[in-house]
């Protein structure tokens, strides 16, 4: 089991608190509530239980119990929460403790000394012992026969994990089921090698040899992880699988805490200092914070408690009920929780189910005070949490400080919705509360959580491809998804049959003849089943390639499959191109509909298999259209005789990330519902190890993207601000007529995700937001050249900019664009003028070399000051700054800058609705012109159908300069048609 002592310490508290009162007990109840409801006890049968694990679908629960006759040892059992029938899955002979679901098989782990030939005997000592009257000494003896075994859900195909002498158990598998972390005694054996003094040790400690292994999922290389005097053990994965968690013994064995620490054994961080003997760690699914258990209140007194992620913040008691509370597991859907008690009528311990509040966990886990550091760390354990609040001055060693602690491997990228991303935010809410920010978010936290997508998954056993010959020919043939097929990652989910058509490679470019090329010409695909091959003709010359790249995007060949009414797309990889007969990879896509067709990448063997009969082969087909050649002879045509069914399903990930919001409030002179804010900002995530985004050279794949400068850097310029604003503001709070509300957002890199959210859910009304001032990449000032962009949004900003420039002397580039590839363009639609502070790009821009030592944190402070300057005009300017509606000038950028034709609208890539929707349009551009409004969602354009960003941004490619276009919208409901007329793209 995950602490071992557990069994003594529910022993020692049975009959101390048999006499508590109704009254407390009522009054523990209500204790709980803030987190805990419809708690009931969900085992009754036997001696006692305890230690019960979810499997991964949360449909059943795996426990350990003493309820098997002639066997006073506690045995492994599978309860269905659904049905409330309970099997034994263990031997039945002999201990077993810590039992652990397989994510995505059958199988399960437990520990076991059911191989020990002395299983019999010690059975009946220990009825003889209980006979007596007597207990032992030790309630767990950590026994050197204990191995892990893995087996079947019902028993069967039992297989030995470990085979050394010495303690093994304590054992769980990570989040992809390919490896098992556990706790072994092995290094204490052969007591022969020991020191006389560790021999002593090990008869009367034994536990004081754990530490904590990792091994391959069928036992094979297992690896040591800890090496510290003191037992480690109870460990488990992190949700994401990149940490592992677990509790620390002191060399007295009396204190204990929670550390995480990496794969490899690196990074150690010690999460609590609790002075107390803390244990049982679990992770909720969400990653954002931990549950454990202490006897922080007495030995005796076990509860169950929070603590963050980061271990920012000081742990928050859970339950409130005298007795034993431990070994506490959350349910895989983060909604429910299970825990060992001896809560129950007895007083023996017994398995509890309550329903959980992740909400308040969040808020109360948040609004903890901040950790107090121990007095003393070792040197390789880290803490996220400042030391001692930030200074109010601002200063390069400070803004070095946050970018090592943002930017560190530790961190991993900051990816959204991963670990390292929560732990950032975490660090930034820490900061803020030092500074003495007041929490503005959810549930009165720093954190507004939203929703996004991560990516796809295949569900592959409902994934199914056959051949059917309908010639009374050979039998169908099935084959393997993820061997032979994959579906593609923005595949509708569904099944469909019919006729095959091959197309070659699926391409429709605009042009005139000798520039387009059109692989659909005279080809009836309607209501078929299109296969083509992967990328453009292999043969044509470098500047041909490059224009026929463009449209050979996998998700713009479904669209054009689609828009010719084939009902479903297949993908080869010819045996000329690069990953011959290869799938395709399952790409991340962070879109959140679907191209509208089924689509899917099948391999070489699956191609032979559709093509055998018709006298032709791949090879031939390819090396005819590599010369391009759509129309060559017979490269194009229906497989006769065969039909094809096709069923696909993918699940998209949804992960969650969250902003973090701060508020200084205005001065006292302030008040009423017209309070006006202005809000500064910066994003935090980065592209991790570079999933999206990643511009890593040849030899940087899978490598750490630190993202220094993108944006560390403005993270850290902010957080500087908020203490030194904070500090102004205490000074003479007259001055601040306006609050600032500090806003840190997620997911910028995935399409500006976290700050488009806050627009469309915003922390006070968007009217009363007075300006939005963003700090992107602002660590690599070079030549005292300083860029401010969106200064066409305001007419104040040039005035504003030129009194505190003066001082300040850094050679200014202004950019009147507001249509930026970062957090400003979401604010600046909704009437909000917007600044945009940014040092320029840079060659390790997305590349792992984006590192802490890269910044100039000199100039990094001065900018950082410079801003300061101007935020201070902006709380105490007597009029609120005008807003400018700006007309795209020649020249001016833009994220879609290969574009010919040119509509002005602003879309918004956080929406989850199908079509495009429109954040807003900018002025004077022919959307505008033509009258489209913010909140439109593009359904249809120049007759074709719209579906998602993709369709829109290659229907809008494939337009005439000057020639009206129809746009269908649905607005408030309502289908509305507009005309436009492009214009040529500047």
């Amino acid at each position: 089991m995950k602490a071992k002592l557990w069994v003594q310490l529910v022993r020692a508290t049975l009959g101390l608190f048999a006499s508590a009162s109704i009254q407390a007990a009522e009054s523990a109840v209500a204790g709980e509530t803030q987190f805990l409801s419809h708690t009931r006890q969900l085992t009754f049968e036997g001696r006692r239980s305890g230690e019960g694990y979810f499997s991964p679908d949360g449909r059943a629960l795996i426990f350990q119990s003493e309820r098997e006759p002639n066997n006073p040892f506690y045995q492994i059992y599978l309860l269905d929460l659904e049905t409330g029938d309970t099997r034994r899955v263990s031997p039945g002979t002999g201990k077993t403790t810590c039992a652990f679901f397989r994510p995505g098989t059958d199988e399960v782990l437990f520990g076991s000394t059911h191989k020990d030939p002395a299983s019999l005997a010690n059975q009946k000592a220990e009825y003889e012992l209980r006979a007596s009257g007597k207990e032992r000494r030790y309630a767990w003896d950590y026994d050197e026969a204990m191995d892990i075994f893995s087996a079947r859900r019902d028993g069967s195909r039992l297989r030995q994990l470990t085979t050394g002498r010495g303690y093994d158990a304590e054992a769980a598998y990570s989040p992809d089921g390919k490896l098992i972390v556990f706790c072994s005694l092995r290094s204490g054996y052969p007591p022969e090698q020991l020191s006389p003094e560790q021999r002593k040790r090990l008869e009367t400690d034994p536990a004081w040899f754990g530490e904590i292994y990792v091994m391959n999922a069928d036992g094979s290389n297992p690896r040591r992880l800890t090496n510290t005097p003191g037992y480690d053990g109870g460990p488990f994965f992190s949700p994401d699988g990149q940490r592992i968690i677990w509790r620390r013994f002191d060399e007295s064995g009396a204190i204990a805490d929670i550390y995480i620490m990496k794969l490899d054994g690196s990074d150690v961080r010690r999460l609590t200092h609790f002075g107390a003997m803390s244990w049982a760690p679990y992770f909720h699914p969400s990653g954002s914070y931990v549950i454990f258990a202490a006897n922080k209140l007495g030995f005796s007194n076990f509860e169950l408690y929070l603590v963050d992620a980061g271990g920012t913040h000081e742990p928050v008691r859970v339950t409130h009920t005298d007795g034993f509370d431990g070994l506490p597991v959350f349910s895989p859907d983060g909604n429910r929780l299970a825990w060992t008690s001896t809560r129950s009528a007895d007083k023996a311990s017994q398995l509890f189910l309550a329903d959980w509040n992740h909400d308040a966990a969040l808020a109360a886990v948040t609004a903890s005070p901040a950790a107090t550091p121990p007095a003393k760390t070792t040197g390789n354990e880290r803490r996220l949490y400042p030391a001692a609040p930030p200074a109010p001055a601002i200063a390069a060693g400070d803004l070095y400080s946050h970018v090592d602690r943002l930017a560190s491997d530790a961190l991993e990228g900051r990816l959204s919705g991963s670990t390292g991303s929560g732990q950032a935010a975490d660090y930034i809410a820490a900061q803020l509360a030092a500074a003495g920010l007041k929490p503005f978010a959810d549930n009165g936290t720093f954190f507004q959580s939203f929703e996004f997508n991560a990516g796809v998954k295949v569900v592959v056993a409902e994934n199914r491809l056959r051949l059917v010959r309908t010639d009374g020919g050979a039998a169908p043939l099935s084959f393997e998804p993820e061997t032979d097929f994959r579906p593609l990652s923005f595949t509708e989910n569904g099944g469909v049959e019919g006729e095959v058509v091959f197309a070659g490679y699926g391409l429709s470019v605009p042009g005139r003849s000798g520039e387009g090329y059109d692989s659909f010409a005279g080809l009836d695909v309607k209501d078929k089943i299109v296969l083509v091959l992967r990328y453009v003709p292999e043969g044509v010359e470098p500047k041909r390639r490059a224009e026929l790249n463009r449209y050979a995007g996998l998700r713009y060949k479904a669209m054009i499959a689609r828009s010719h009414g084939a009902k479903a797309l297949l993908v080869v990889t010819g045996p000329n191109s690069p990953s011959a007969g290869q799938l395709a990879p399952l790409t991340m896509d962070s879109t959140l509909v679907g191209s509208g067709i089924v689509a899917a990448s099948i391999s070489g063997k699956v191609t032979d298999a559709l093509l055998a009969g018709t006298g032709k082969d791949l090879k031939t087909l390819q090396t005819a259209l590599d010369a391009e050649n759509p129309h060559a002879a017979d490269v194009r045509f229906t497989v006769p005789n065969l039909k094809l069914e096709l069923t696909a399903k993918v699940e998209r990930i949804r992960k969650t990330d969250r902003n973090v919001i701060a508020l200084l409030p205005p001065g006292t002179k302030a008040a009423g519902t017209s309070i006006e804010y202005v809000i500064i900002g910066a994003h935090y995530d980065h592209v991790g190890r570079g999933e999206t985004g990643g511009f890593g050279i040849k030899g940087e794949e899978g490598q750490i993207h630190n993202g220094a400068d993108d944006n560390a850097s403005g993270v850290a310029a902010v957080l500087e601000l908020a203490a030194a604003l904070a500090q102004d503001r205490q000074q003479k709070p007259d001055d601040f007529t306006r609050g600032v509300i500090f806003a840190f957002w997620s997911g910028e890199e995935l399409g500006l995700i976290g700050s488009s959210y806050f627009v469309e859910k915003p922390v006070v009304p968007l009217p009363n937001i007075d300006a939005y001032v963003n700090f992107d990449m602002v660590g690599r000032l070079r030549d005292n050249k300083l860029t401010l962009q969106g200064i066409g949004s305001s007419l104040a900003w040039k005035r504003l900019i030129e009194k505190r420039n003066v001082a300040a002397g850094f050679n200014l580039v202004l950019q009147d664009d507001p249509y930026l590839p970062t957090d400003t363009t979401p604010f600046y639609p909704k009437n909000v003028p917007v600044l945009a502070f940014f040092t320029g790009s840079h060659e390790n821009y997305h590349r792992p070399a984006d590192d802490t030592d890269t910044l100039n944190y000199d100039g990094l402070e001065r900018v950082t000051k410079f801003a300061r300057t101007i935020a201070l005009d902006l709380v105490k300017e007597p009029q609120r700054l005008d807003y400018a509606k700006v007309e795209r000038a020649a020249g001016s950028g833009s994220s879609r800058e290969t574009l010919r034709a040119y509509l002005g609208t602003i879309p918004d890539y956080a929406s989850e609705l199908a079509g495009v929707k429109l954040t807003g349009t900018r002025g004077g551009s022919p959307a505008d012109k033509a009258g489209l409004k913010a909140g439109d969602i593009i359904v249809e354009f120049a007759g074709q159908k719209i579906a998602n960003i993709y369709d829109y941004t290659y229907a809008l490619d494939a337009v005439k300069i000057g020639q009206p276009v129809k746009v269908v919208v649905t607005r408030d409901g309502q289908r509305v048609e507009v005309t436009v007329v492009p214009e040529a793209r500047k």
